[in-house]
């Protein structure tokens, strides 16, 4: 169970990678090949696929991280993350519009990332691996 902490984390970090590079660069990259719009990743969908993989994975990870070594600041700043990411993913820019939509994207997906390599290092420190 220890060990899935780590691998838990790990993976919330990359997926949401995934999500702000795709925000940043799907667009920059459909205008440079046209035909990437074509592509099942093209699409507003796909944020919303990731989010679906993001949102269980960060909440176990950071759920059993947190009983373990205690620190809230962890979850507090996952879950604020993880609301700006679904908000982004479900309002899109039809609501929000495109700069509210690709900002609170990178900033959700920043500050998951951050929460799971807090969350791995108070792991660490205190003997939750």
């Amino acid at each position: 169970m220890n060990a899935a902490i780590g691998w838990l984390d790990k993976s919330s970090v990359g997926l949401s990678t995934v999500c702000a590079v795709h925000c940043l660069l799907m667009p920059v990259a459909v205008v440079m090949l046209p035909s990437l719009a074509a592509l099942p990743f093209a699409d507003e969908r796909f944020h919303v696929l990731l989010v679906f993989f993001v949102l269980p994975l960060s909440t176990l990870a950071l759920t059993m991280g947190c009983r373990k070594h205690r620190s809230w600041r962890v979850m507090a700043v996952g879950v604020v993350g993880l609301v700006l990411l679904v908000g982004a993913a479900l309002g899109g820019h039809d609501l929000f519009g495109e700069l509210i939509e690709k900002s609170a994207t990178v900033i959700g997906a920043g500050l998951v990332a951050l929460s799971h390599v807090m969350n791995f290092r108070e792991c660490r420190a205190h003997d939750c691996h």
